[in-house]
């Protein structure tokens, strides 16, 4: 996969991609992104963060990802890139089949692509101030768009102790990894919708990555 970092290209064979979940320092924060997925039949978690492996090749920047019936839905999170020595700051949505989610949350991840911004932002521009960065999403609800989720990273763990957790370092031995760092509540409840736009802030230094998809539906067929 091709990114920018900067204004300089960089090429990135993925070798894990890694989903944490339930990773917000508010426990009540944490409780109600757990009653929203409650309300959609999805069990609790055993542990809060967890770590959820996926396929790398999930992970796309194309304005198009494909999923099987109506009932996915993304969510935007940071997105930690550790290759070799350096790390980068990116911006993903961990896309979610809700309707299998409430049978198995890690085979939800797994099915559905990971769509992501084609920017990066090197670690060491962003490390001192990542409290203050801020993730917000959109999506087109009746012919318009919408503020579906909005916070700062200050309502997520620690970026860096998420990827320590994570063992980042550690499966970055076999080549690069991405790890997505958890969401935000959403406006409304959570919900499908067919295009999502995503962004994330930074105000230090008065600039932004985002990304917007659609998703295309296919057919259930029995």
């Amino acid at each position: 996969m091709r990114f920018i970092n900067g204004e300089s290209p960089i090429d990135l064979d993925f070798s894990h991609l890694v989903v944490a979940g339930w990773t917000g320092r508010d426990q009540k924060a944490i409780a109600h992104h757990i009653d929203e997925l409650a309300a959609l039949g999805v069990a609790p978690p055993s542990a809060t963060p967890l770590y959820y492996r996926v396929a790398a090749a999930t992970l796309t920047t194309a304005p198009r990802i494909e999923v099987v019936g109506t009932g996915s839905s993304g969510e935007v999170e940071p997105m930690v890139v550790q290759h070799g020595a350096r790390r980068f700051l990116g911006l993903g949505s961990d896309h979610t089949d809700r309707v299998l989610e409430a049978h198995s949350v890690a085979l939800s991840k797994q099915v559905c692509a990971k769509p992501c911004a084609a920017a990066l932002w090197p670690w060491e521009e962003v490390e001192d101030h990542l409290d203050r960065l801020v993730c917000e999403s959109w999506i087109f609800e009746n012919g318009s768009w919408v503020a579906y989720q909005a916070g700062t990273l200050a309502s997520i763990r620690p970026l860096a102790e998420l990827a320590a957790g994570a063992g980042l370092n550690v499966l970055g031995i076999d080549g690069p990894v991405a790890m997505l760092c958890g969401t935000f509540g959403a406006a409304g409840g959570v919900r499908p919708a067919r295009r999502f736009r995503m962004r994330l802030s930074d105000p230090d230094r008065a600039r932004a990555i985002g990304h917007e998809y659609e998703t295309i539906v296919l057919p259930e067929v029995a």
